[in-house]
C-alpha cells in the first residue's frame, strides 16, 4: 500500500431628470425589499458552506492540535505510479464481487451502502452518476501527492441480505441484490475521520501545495467543493494530522452544478466543452471551476448562494503555483492517464477522449 501523502448590500438610487433641472432621490425600500436584503446578508455573512456547530468544533480541534498538519508529500515516483489500481494498489482491490449488507449510508445525494466482503473487509458502495468519475479523480489526486480514498470501480456486484425496503437506490438494485456500475471504497483504514476543515480556514492557505490543490480541482472540474467534503484524520500513531478532499464524484463534467445532476458528472461531452482557464495576468490565473450554479437553482436561495460563494476557490491563484501543478502532472504518461479512466469503467473511446482533454489542460498549465 502506498503511504499517505502530504486545504451587499444594495442601495437603490433613482436618478430623475425634469426639464433642465435634475436631482437624485434615494428611494426608501419597502418592507419586502428590506427583508430580502437582510436574508441575503445573513446567507452571505453566515456559515455559507453549510457549517454546523459540530463542524466548527472539529475545525477548532484541528487548529488547536499540536500534531503537524500534512496536506502533501512530494511523490518521487509519479511516472511509475499505478493509476489503474490507484492509492490502494492491487493488494487492496476487492477480491470478490459478492458482499453482505451491513447498513445504508444516507449522507450525500447518491445511494450508498456499507457492505462486508468474504474476508471481513468493509466497503462503501456508491451507486449512480458519481461512481465512474470519482474513481478516476482519486487517481489523479493521489498521483501528484495528495490524499485520496482507496476507490475501485466494479461493473457489477451482488449484495446479500439486503433489507426488503431501501431508503434510496431501490430502482438500481435487482431482485437478487445485483447492482451495476458501482464505486467501492475500502473502509478498513486504521486512521479514522476526526473532523472537517474549511477552504477559507485551514493551516495551508497561501502555500504552493494548497494552491496546487485548487488548480487540480479545476483541472478535473470538481465543482462540489463544500467544506463538508474536506476531512482531516490523525495517523495511526497520532503524530500527524492528515488533510484531504474526498467525495470527488462531481468531476469530469460541467464547470458547475446544473439542474440535471447526472449530466454534470462524468460527462465527456460536457467536460470537452467546458472552459478551463478563464483569465490570466502577469501574476495570477483564474479557472472556470467551480463555476456559477445554474439560475434554475436560485429557487433554493441558501444553496444557490453557497455555490456562488465557492467560486473564489478557482480564482486568482498565483501563476507560479498553477505552473508548478502543471509540471507535476506533466510527469504522468498518456498511458497512466488512460489507465485512470480505464479503471473507472469508461468505454475505450471515452478513455481516449478524456485523455486528450486532460493532456491539453496539463499543457496549458505548463505554458503559464
Amino acid at each position: 500500500m502506498e503511504p499517505w501523502h502530504h486545504t451587499c448590500y444594495c442601495n437603490d438610487m433613482a436618478i430623475l431628470g425634469k426639464r433642465k433641472k435634475s436631482m437624485v432621490r434615494a428611494r426608501t425600500p419597502n418592507k419586502l425589499q428590506t427583508l430580502t436584503a437582510l436574508l441575503l446578508f445573513g446567507f452571505v455573512s453566515g456559515p455559507i458552506a453549510g457549517q454546523s456547530i459540530e463542524t466548527a468544533k472539529h475545525v477548532k480541534e484541528a487548529e488547536e492540535s499540536s500534531a503537524p498538519a500534512v496536506l502533501w508529500r512530494e511523490p518521487a515516483d509519479i511516472a511509475t505510479r499505478d493509476l489503474y489500481y490507484g492509492p490502494g494498489g492491487m493488494e487492496h482491490a476487492p477480491r470478490s464481487t459478492t458482499f453482505t449488507f451491513v447498513k445504508e449510508d444516507l449522507d450525500g445525494t447518491n445511494p450508498k451502502f456499507v457492505v462486508r466482503d468474504t474476508d471481513g473487509v468493509k466497503w462503501k458502495i456508491k451507486l449512480g452518476a458519481e461512481a465512474k468519475p470519482e474513481t478516476a479523480a482519486t487517481r489523479f489526486v493521489w498521483a501528484v501527492g495528495y490524499f485520496a480514498d482507496e476507490d475501485y470501480f466494479a461493473p457489477q456486484v451482488r449484495v446479500l441480505e439486503l433489507p426488503a425496503h431501501l431508503h434510496r437506490g431501490g430502482k438500481l438494485v435487482a431482485p437478487d441484490g445485483s447492482m451495476r456500475n458501482v464505486r467501492l471504497k475500502r473502509e478498513d483504514r486504521a486512521d479514522k475521520k476526526a473532523g472537517i476543515w474549511e477552504w477559507k480556514d485551514d493551516p495551508f492557505t497561501g502555500t504552493r501545495e494548497f494552491n496546487g490543490l485548487r488548480v487540480l480541482m479545476a483541472l478535473i472540474n470538481n465543482w462540489d467543493l463544500k467544506d463538508v467534503n474536506n476531512s482531516f484524520v490523525y495517523d495511526s500513531a497520532g503524530a500527524e494530522r492528515i488533510f484531504w478532499v474526498h467525495d470527488l464524484g462531481a468531476s469530469f463534467g460541467t464547470n458547475g452544478v446544473i439542474a440535471n445532476l447526472a449530466k454534470a458528472k462524468g460527462n465527456l461531452p460536457a467536460y470537452r466543452r467546458s472552459k478551463f482557464i478563464t483569465q490570466e495576468t502577469a501574476d495570477q490565473v483564474s479557472f472556470a471551476t467551480p463555476g456559477r450554479p445554474a439560475f434554475l437553482l436560485a429557487g433554493n436561495l441558501p444553496q444557490f448562494l453557497r455555490r456562488v460563494h465557492m467560486r473564489w476557490i478557482g480564482r486568482k491563484i498565483p501563476r507560479a503555483d498553477a505552473k508548478w501543478m502543471g509540471e507535476l502532472l506533466s510527469r504522468l504518461t498518456p498511458a497512466q492517464i488512460r489507465d485512470a479512466f480505464r479503471a473507472s469503467g469508461f468505454s475505450p473511446l471515452e478513455v481516449e477522449q478524456f485523455d486528450q482533454v486532460v493532456e491539453e489542460r496539463i499543457a496549458d498549465l505548463k505554458a503559464l
